[in-house]
Protein backbone atom coordinates (compact mmCIF):
# COMPACT_ATOMS: atom_id res chain seq x y z
CA UNK A 1 0.00 0.00 0.00
CA UNK A 2 1.18 3.35 -0.78
CA UNK A 3 2.44 5.65 2.27
CA UNK A 4 2.56 9.65 2.54
CA UNK A 5 6.37 9.10 2.07
CA UNK A 6 5.84 7.40 -1.14
CA UNK A 7 3.25 10.31 -2.11
CA UNK A 8 5.92 13.04 -0.94
CA UNK A 9 8.53 11.40 -3.30
CA UNK A 10 6.48 11.21 -6.37
CA UNK A 11 5.41 14.52 -5.82
CA UNK A 12 8.78 15.85 -5.68
CA UNK A 13 10.01 13.97 -8.94
CA UNK A 14 6.75 15.32 -10.72
CA UNK A 15 8.23 19.14 -9.31
CA UNK A 16 11.74 18.21 -10.73
CA UNK A 17 10.49 16.75 -14.10
CA UNK A 18 8.34 19.80 -14.84
CA UNK A 19 11.38 22.48 -13.59
CA UNK A 20 13.64 20.43 -15.68
CA UNK A 21 11.49 20.66 -18.87
CA UNK A 22 10.47 24.63 -18.13
CA UNK A 23 14.23 25.20 -17.60
CA UNK A 24 15.74 23.87 -20.30
CA UNK A 25 15.46 24.88 -23.58
CA UNK A 26 16.61 21.93 -26.03
CA UNK A 27 15.50 18.70 -24.48
CA UNK A 28 17.42 15.78 -26.07
CA UNK A 29 14.38 13.90 -27.61
CA UNK A 30 15.52 10.64 -25.27
CA UNK A 31 15.87 12.48 -22.57
CA UNK A 32 11.95 14.00 -23.30
CA UNK A 33 10.40 10.78 -23.63
CA UNK A 34 12.26 9.54 -20.54
CA UNK A 35 11.06 12.46 -18.56
CA UNK A 36 7.43 11.95 -19.38
CA UNK A 37 7.57 7.80 -18.71
CA UNK A 38 8.53 8.70 -15.21
CA UNK A 39 6.10 11.50 -14.49
CA UNK A 40 3.28 9.34 -15.76
CA UNK A 41 4.40 6.51 -13.48
CA UNK A 42 4.77 9.74 -10.74
CA UNK A 43 1.33 11.32 -11.35
CA UNK A 44 -0.38 7.67 -11.58
CA UNK A 45 0.70 6.70 -7.77
CA UNK A 46 0.06 10.06 -6.47
CA UNK A 47 -3.33 9.57 -8.34
CA UNK A 48 -3.98 6.42 -6.72
CA UNK A 49 -2.65 7.55 -2.99
CA UNK A 50 -5.18 10.40 -3.32
CA UNK A 51 -7.96 8.04 -4.43
CA UNK A 52 -7.47 5.75 -1.35
CA UNK A 53 -7.16 8.64 1.42
CA UNK A 54 -10.59 10.14 -0.09
CA UNK A 55 -12.10 7.03 0.46
CA UNK A 56 -10.51 6.74 3.95
CA UNK A 57 -12.29 10.08 4.60
CA UNK A 58 -15.87 9.02 2.97
CA UNK A 59 -15.02 11.63 0.20
CA UNK A 60 -15.41 9.23 -2.47
CA UNK A 61 -17.91 6.53 -2.94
Amino acid sequence: MPTANSYLKNYHKLKEIADTMREQQDLDIDQLVKMVNEATVAYKKCQIRIETVEKALGLKG
